[in-house]
């Protein structure tokens, strides 16, 4: 009888539970891996591996990492792009990986707006204006009137063409107006000693390049290029307060991705404790101590946003320098 079959039905789904996905099921079942673009014992590295141990305990499965450095990022960020969707592999990119390679070489092996979804942007990595002590200009709005006044211009060290810290040179220059001659190196040592020699006025340079000479009085500190203040830094203002321009920020950030495709309850759930971890006080101390500043991370669709931003107002400046492509 027709009743009888809607019973048995109805019995068989009672029986069986709530219809639940296989993968929301079984994640995570083994070891997840994060892949880190760049070397061990960078700041980076030593972050990740903090929170990579939380997130094990969180998730009660291994979470391990893995260092693939090499080919300014891109190495990382192609590897994580093609690998199987299923929150077993995720990868920590930078801007450079995400917003500035993509318009400066001419090929890559990923596509950074369509083969990742972000999982948490947890913290800004930040530059410090510094100057040579004996430079006249002890503000911002000082070496902004002294580049002006400056014949030939001041000159500004870098670590070569298309990095952020010569984006970011670059894009003070534009916003305000700025003539400074471009003195590429190496790498930040050499950049770094040349600015405490007297042989370039100013530069963009890493926190962890710069802080001990800052201390010494071999170098000056003239600002903080991210839109809050540094904590180790906390008597110099971001450069947008010390300029009066609300708009500025130049730096580079540190998200956590996974591929594309991975489903979304897993991503949904990475985030949740992502946000969970990274809130931590300790983790936020250790993030203060290394020259990051720690940033409460957007929805995912807050990074989604927050990074096509980044990838258009780097790649905008790359045009207008006439570097895409070239390398």
């Amino acid at each position: 009888m027709a009743w009888m079959r809607y019973a048995l039905v109805a019995l068989c789904l009672f029986m069986a539970g709530p219809y639940v996905p296989a993968h929301a099921q079984k994640h995570p079942s083994r070891t997840t891996t994060i892949v880190v673009s760049i070397g061990a014992g960078t700041g980076m590295d030593v972050l990740t591996r903090l929170y990579a141990e939380k997130l094990s305990q969180a998730l009660g499965k291994a979470v391990v990492v893995e260092n693939k450095p090499g080919a300014a990022t891109m190495l990382a960020a192609a590897q994580v792009a093609s690998a199987a969707p299923d929150g077993y592999t995720l990868v920590v990119l930078t801007s450079a990986a995400l917003a500035i390679n993509p318009w400066l070489y001419k090929k890559i092996n990923y596509d950074p707006a369509q083969d990742f979804v972000p999982i948490s942007l947890y913290v800004k990595s930040p530059f410090i204006l510094v100057a040579n002590p004996n430079l006249p200009a002890k503000t911002v709005p000082e070496l902004i009137k002294l580049a002006k006044d400056s014949n030939p211009p001041l000159n500004y060290a870098s670590v070569g063409a298309g990095t952020l810290q010569h984006l970011s040179m670059e894009f003070t220059k534009h916003r305000f107006g700025l003539e400074l001659t471009h003195v590429p190196y190496r790498n930040s040592g050499q950049s770094v000693a040349d600015l405490v020699a007297g042989h370039v006025a100013v530069g963009f340079v890493e926190a962890g390049a710069s802080l001990p000479l800052i201390k010494d009085g071999k170098l000056r500190a003239l600002a903080v290029s991210a839109s809050s203040r540094l904590p180790l830094l906390p008597d110099v203002p971001p450069f947008s307060q010390a300029a009066g321009a609300p708009d500025f920020e130049a730096v580079s950030w540190h998200v956590l991705l996974a591929p594309a495709k991975t489903p979304r309850e897993i991503v949904e759930r990475l985030h949740a404790e992502m946000k969970t971890i990274m809130a931590d006080p300790e983790m936020t101390a250790k993030a203060s101590t290394i020259g990051l500043i720690p940033i409460e991370t957007p929805s995912i669709a807050g990074m989604v946003d927050y990074i096509k931003a980044e990838r258009d107002k780097w790649g905008a400046l790359v045009d207008r320098l006439g570097l895409r492509g070239s390398q």
